[in-house]
């Protein structure tokens, strides 16, 4: 089929696709790069946290009665106090070491992580019903926009913009990367650099809770949907540039619509376009489109 013969419809619905994945990949990757460059951890766990993010709102929701608005505020809190303890009690001694230990250890709480939800709901998804105010879709004239897939992707950029300007331009931010290359230093200002750590820790899980939170009323809520996804994210992360703020976030939505256009032009190659893109841009930037060479 030529490119001229594919209706606008099916363009504009797999851009809307690929506008919703980049979305989650963007805050997914973003969650890496701030632990990464900050913390200079690669947080393998990442995938069970968001899966654990969507499973505490399924849970809120069925036992407790609670709302999606409510689950959306308290789900990203209690992942990113789950990881708080485990910064505190594990990963706070790897900080010294060689990657790979924080790889192996942020890897067996993925299988653990996994192994609890897995051991109680088994790997069925479970559903999870799109909350009645984003419920129904906005007819644009060429096309049906979901109203539910708009705000995910309003509220993954909203969220990803606000932590990129903490981040880069405001004085907590500059702490942030000043504790991270100079704690000495920053802790002889008065700044408890070890609290720091801890909550910048807790905050890039609760990114990725939130993800799952968002992702939830999309697909079924399953203990597998995270290691389904990390490995998508982890190339993003390595395309854009490992610690690269700003280029988590424009590759994951860029590399998320590629993806999306894809699956029009060759269904076949939309699995491994985004690992495609990650060879070639290794191959002429090594340290990623927007990190730091050394």
């Amino acid at each position: 089929m030529a490119i001229t013969d594919i209706p606008l419809s099916a363009w504009m619905s797999q851009l809307l696709l690929g506008l919703v994945n980049g979305s989650f990949y963007a805050m997914l990757s973003l969650g890496l790069a701030v632990i990464f460059g900050l913390l200079n951890v690669i947080n393998f766990s990442h995938g069970a946290l968001y899966m654990m993010g969507a499973f505490l709102a399924w849970m809120g929701m069925t036992y407790f009665g609670l709302n999606y608005w409510a689950m959306l505020a308290l789900a990203p809190i209690v992942v990113g106090l789950f990881g708080i303890v485990i910064e505190k009690t594990m990963l706070r001694w790897l900080y010294k070491l060689d990657h790979l230990y924080g790889l192996l250890l942020t890897f067996g709480i993925t299988l653990v992580v996994e192994g609890v939800f897995r051991s109680f709901y088994g790997v069925s998804g479970q559903p999870f019903e799109t909350p009645a105010l984003l419920q129904g879709a906005t007819d644009l004239g060429f096309m049906f926009l979901p109203n539910y897939r708009a705000f995910v992707v309003a509220a993954s950029l909203a969220v990803c913009l606000l932590t990129w300007y903490v981040i880069e331009k405001t004085k907590l931010g500059s702490y942030l990367r000043a504790g991270t290359e100079n704690p000495k230093l920053v802790e002889a200002f008065g700044i408890n650099v070890p609290l720091m750590v801890t909550l910048t820790y807790g905050f890039g899980v609760a990114l990725a809770g939130f993800a799952g939170v968002l992702a939830a009323p999309i697909i079924q809520v399953s203990p597998l949907m995270g290691s389904n996804l990390i490995i998508v994210v982890f190339a993003v992360v390595v395309i854009g540039g490992m610690g690269s703020i700003m280029g988590s976030i424009l590759t994951g939505l860029a590399l998320g619509v590629i993806e999306g256009l894809t699956r029009v032009l060759y269904p076949e190659g939309s699995s491994v376009v985004v690992f495609v893109v990650m060879v070639i841009v290794l191959l002429l930037r090594p340290a990623g489109l927007f990190g730091k060479e050394k």
